[in-house]
């Protein structure tokens, strides 16, 4: 038993620092918590364990191929020990947490997209708007089969992400699978990623349209003046709202509840469970309503997830909003993340959330009110070729109206909205329009 006193007083640090006030984060970003929770008692160490983990240890440095420190062994160790707990707890390196930090804050290098792991394979869980994947084409559910030529199967979430980062600038081919097709390749090159989380515009007049793209630490803030701003734009309370959180793979717990909030002005948005004290959270409405009731329809799809989730649960449980679109992601759990020495730290689940009637969201989802999936928008090809307005020396409008001749100059004219290229939120839109109509607005 070389090694096992020296393991053996590894783990009891660990054990001992697992009891420690920690630095909790929901979902993906670190938010300071009330700290006097403890950690449960550690259990005896299991010694047969340890011997073989130190046999294991003493015969891959006399036996493998090349040399292995001490140091690789055990990083390589702690890497094992985090990604077979579940899909999204990792041992994060110094480059990791710094990647952490900055995917919260909105700027950060790299592709854009999010990634999960499904059945050994490297799946998209949402291409980030506005970024280079985004741009290629890429969808929420293909799967990354080959990472510049190199097959992914098998590899773990953070080696493939790590053979996805580069420099700037630099081009990278990504082998997809949609669908259980044929695979086909997306050559992209690796930009800054600045994500501006929220966007806002009116479809039409009364009619407003807000998109979260992911939930950062200032996405509640912003969602407040996109509201303010959609209001002023229209010169009034707005008679329908369009909240789109398709492809939006989730971010900040407390951004989500600051955006679920605006929208209500009582009641519970979302709570916790798990084994330690700090991991029982509650989060409830305040009696603010930056929204004025506007009616509410959300849009959702297979890449809305975490974060997304809680706001569309939220909504739909205190029936603020009629849910449209796919069923979500199904991710409901939290990540904490504990910071260690030299920039390392641990992601680690550490409880599941629940919507306000007790809904756990993992591995189920959000089932929309009004399934409706998503469709390409075609015209059929325009046949007037001549019409009243045409004809030389018409009579005009008795009315006064302007004159609509049959030239493409009015069709060119009107600029592209949402509505015109993406089924689901049409229908959405029409949906607005018919309640207003039931509700007499």
């Amino acid at each position: 038993m070389p090694h096992l006193s020296r393991l053996t007083s590894l783990a009891l640090t660990i054990a001992m620092a697992a009891a420690a006030p920690a630095v909790v984060a929901a979902d993906l970003a670190p938010q300071p918590v009330r700290a006097g929770g403890a950690a449960p008692a550690a259990a005896p160490l299991p010694l047969d364990e340890l011997r073989t983990f130190a046999e294991v240890m003493d015969r891959i440095k006399a036996a493998y191929v090349e040399p292995v420190d001490d140091k690789t062994l055990l990083e390589n160790a702690i890497k094992g020990m985090l990604s077979n707990l579940d899909p999204h707890s990792a041992y994060l390196g110094p480059e990791d947490f710094q990647e952490l930090q900055e995917s919260t804050s909105g700027e950060f290098g790299g592709l854009g997209i999010e990634v999960g792991s499904d059945n050994g394979m490297i799946k998209v869980v949402s291409p980030i708007d506005d970024t280079p994947a985004s741009k290629a084409g890429i969808e929420a559910g293909d799967l990354i089969v080959k990472i510049n030529n190199q097959p992914t199967q098998g590899l773990s979430m953070t080696e493939a992400v790590d053979l996805m980062r580069g420099k700037l600038g630099e081009k990278i081919t990504l082998t997809l699978v949609r669908d259980g097709g044929t695979p086909f390749d997306v050559t992209l090159a690796r930009a800054t990623i600045q994500v501006k989380s929220v966007k806002a515009q009116l479809l039409e007049n009364g009619y407003g349209y807000l998109r979260i793209t992911q939930f950062q630490v200032k996405t509640g803030e912003e969602v407040g003046k996109a509201l303010a701003k959609l209001r002023k734009d229209n010169n009034g309370k707005l008679k329908g709202l369009i909240l789109d959180l398709r492809n939006n793979p989730g971010g900040v717990l407390q951004s989500a509840v600051e955006v679920a909030d605006h929208f209500l002005t009582k009641g519970l948005i979302v709570y916790t469970k798990g084994r330690i004290a700090n991991s029982e959270l509650r989060f409830s409405a305040d009696p603010a309503d930056a929204s004025e009731r506007v009616p509410l329809v959300v849009l959702i799809n297979g890449g809305s997830a975490s974060a997304a989730e809680i706001v569309a649960g939220a909504l739909q449980d205190q029936k603020r909003g009629i849910l449209m679109g796919t069923d979500s992601f199904g991710k409901g759990s939290v990540q904490t993340v504990l910071p260690l020495n030299n920039d390392r730290a641990l992601k680690i689940t550490t409880a599941l959330y629940y919507t306000p009637n007790g809904r756990s969201i993992q591995a189920q989802g959000i089932i929309p009110d009004v399934e409706v999936r998503q469709g390409k928008l075609t015209r059929d090809a325009d046949t007037e070729s001549f019409k009243e307005a045409d004809l030389q020396g018409h009579l005009g409008n008795g009315n006064g109206g302007a004159d609509r001749p049959s030239g493409k100059a009015v069709i060119g004219a009107r600029k592209a909205r949402p509505q015109d290229d993406d089924f689901q939120i049409s229908q959405a839109l029409s949906l607005l329009k018919g309640l207003s109509v039931t509700r007499g607005n």
